[in-house]
């Protein structure tokens, strides 16, 4: 194979792989898109709203009458039905992807190329394909827990009908909480193996050509972009869980951290920011 034949594939599998991946992403943000929309989220509603109803919080038939915003914020409860819990992961899990995939794009593109060049014959989409799936799946078991976190916080009474923070001082220690892992060694060195795909595949054994190789390596990566992401997950229970001008926003800042030169910086002045908020939302909340 001549090197202008090679450098052709190389061009067409980048753009085939970054297309897929793009279509990935498109999916995700419109389903979210048309779910904000079908629950009027887009924008958060006040507190105590009760034209919203989420699994866990049923409002009708509750007497708003004399009540005040402390406790129009405590709905009472009904339990969650099997119908609930797959509603919220499936929620979860298509937010993970929307909001992963653009900033895991370089990765997958990387491991695209390696995989062309280390296999002339062409073979290197369904390692790509496994190496992404491995990614995800790390994703879609936090959305089992970020589920799970949620029916806890619903059957306290810790949620609003945007399923964001009932409690300012709730939300102020998440938001601190957050930005203090901002600065943590662990969340520098999860973000390191994250901004340099590079460093990562040749300190974890280069391009693994078989299935269960591709996957393996998918999730060890996953597991360091949870590492690096996870606190900034947790953000969306103070913003509203649906709120998506709030998740794009987490999104942004994810990319940001991930792909822009100065991102341990990034990292470090938005901690900054979020610390700051919590404090602020401790004592005036």
């Amino acid at each position: 194979m001549s090197d202008t034949t090679l450098e052709a594939l190389l061009r067409r599998d980048r753009i085939v792989v970054a297309a897929a991946l793009v279509f990935v992403a498109v999916l995700a943000w419109a389903y979210l898109l048309c779910l904000g929309a079908q629950m009027g989220m887009s924008d958060v509603p006040a507190p105590g709203d009760a034209s919203v109803e989420m699994p866990g919080m049923d409002m009708s038939g509750m007497d708003m009458s004399g009540m005040d915003m402390g406790a129009s914020m405590a709905p009472s409860l009904r339990a969650w039905a099997p119908a609930d819990f797959a509603f919220i992961f499936t929620m979860w899990a298509v937010m993970m992807v929307g909001m992963m995939t653009p900033s895991v794009t370089p990765m997958v593109l990387l491991y695209a190329l390696v995989g062309r060049k280390a296999r002339k014959d062409g073979k290197a989409f369904a390692p790509t394909g496994w190496f992404f799936a491995g990614y995800l799946l790390v994703w879609v078991l936090f959305s089992v827990l970020a589920t799970i976190l949620q029916w806890l916080m619903a059957s306290m009474a810790l949620l609003t009908p945007a399923m964001a923070t009932a409690s300012a001082k709730v939300g102020g220690v998440v938001l601190i909480a957050a930005g203090i892992y901002q600065w943590t060694p662990l969340k520098g060195a999860c973000l390191r193996q994250c901004q340099t795909p590079i460093a990562f595949l040749t300190s974890h054994g280069g391009f693994r050509s078989d299935p269960f190789g591709a996957l393996r390596l998918g999730l060890e990566h996953g597991i360091y972009c949870l590492g690096c992401c996870w606190a900034l997950m947790a953000l969306l229970f103070v913003g509203g869980v649906m709120n998506i001008a709030w998740i794009g926003g987490i999104a942004i800042l994810v990319l940001l951290e991930k792909t822009v030169p100065a991102g341990q910086l990034i990292a470090r002045c938005s901690g900054a920011l979020l610390a700051a908020a919590g404090i602020w939302l401790l004592f005036t909340g």
